[in-house]
């Protein structure tokens, strides 16, 4: 099959399925670059195929890395909610043109490899304290919380 200009391929899927914003689909051949780099470094395009989840776990990693904890919410505001989701975009780009596969490449790899709320919110959730240490014996009290002792001490006035 003849490979498909991105662009041209992003506005055929939308046309027939608007679920996914057009950046949703740049953010994820970015992820790929991303991944790709990662997993294979410098080799060449020839060696660009990643499977469904090292894709996802690539996204992942570039999403953090680029939106922060602002992540989740970007991802939902371009119809990404789940790997579900991710899978059916490559399969979308699959499909055009624009993305190739393997014989081994299903769907169902992008299948609940994580979840999505843990994923991008849960690194940037307040850690709960637990249990609270007594303070040692032997160190200082914090400014302000000097115990009070029996005996009061004397003034004297000169």
């Amino acid at each position: 099959m003849q490979k498909v200009p991105f662009n041209e391929a992003v506005r055929a899927i939308r046309k027939k399925d608007g679920r996914f914003d057009a950046d949703a689909y740049v953010f994820l051949r970015d992820s790929l670059d991303f991944t790709v780099k990662k997993l294979r470094g410098e080799e060449s395009e020839e060696h660009r195929h990643v499977c469904g989840p090292e894709l996802l776990n690539g996204l992942r990693e570039f999403a953090l890395n680029e939106f922060g904890p602002l992540a989740a919410t970007v991802l939902e505001n371009w119809g990404i909610t789940c790997c579900k989701d991710v899978g059916d975009m490559v399969f979308q780009l699959i499909e055009v043109g624009a993305f190739g596969k393997s014989d081994e490449d299903d769907p169902a790899d992008f299948a609940s490899v994580f979840d999505f709320d843990e994923a991008f919110r849960e690194p940037f959730r307040p850690q709960r304290i637990t249990s609270v240490s007594a303070r040692p014996s032997d160190s200082p009290p914090a400014r302000g919380m000097t115990p009070k002792s029996d005996e009061s001490p004397k003034q004297t006035l000169n």
